[in-house]
């Protein structure tokens, strides 16, 4: 079975610090549940190949599984995998 990622919006809870960084804390997840972010690994602006759209990416630690976390705008988004 093949798989294909698309581009899901969702809600982030954020610190903005006075040296003007963002710094994303938990996700908010589609069903509701919300997901605290263990730590930012790495920040910079990054295309996503995968499901489309630009930013700021920060590559995030959730437990124990690292994500992308895209900033498009004002907007931000992850890449959900999915059955095709």
């Amino acid at each position: 079975m093949d798989s294909s990622e698309i581009k899901v919006y969702v809600d982030v809870d954020a610190r903005f610090v006075s040296d003007g960084r963002i710094l994303p804390r938990a996700v908010r997840w589609e069903d509701g549940r919300w997901y605290e972010i263990d730590r930012i690994l790495d920040v910079r602006r990054a295309a996503s190949l995968k499901a489309g759209g630009a930013g700021v990416r920060y590559t995030v630690r959730i437990g124990r599984q690292e994500t992308f976390l895209f900033l498009e705008e004002s907007r931000w988004f992850v890449e959900r995998r999915t059955a095709v």
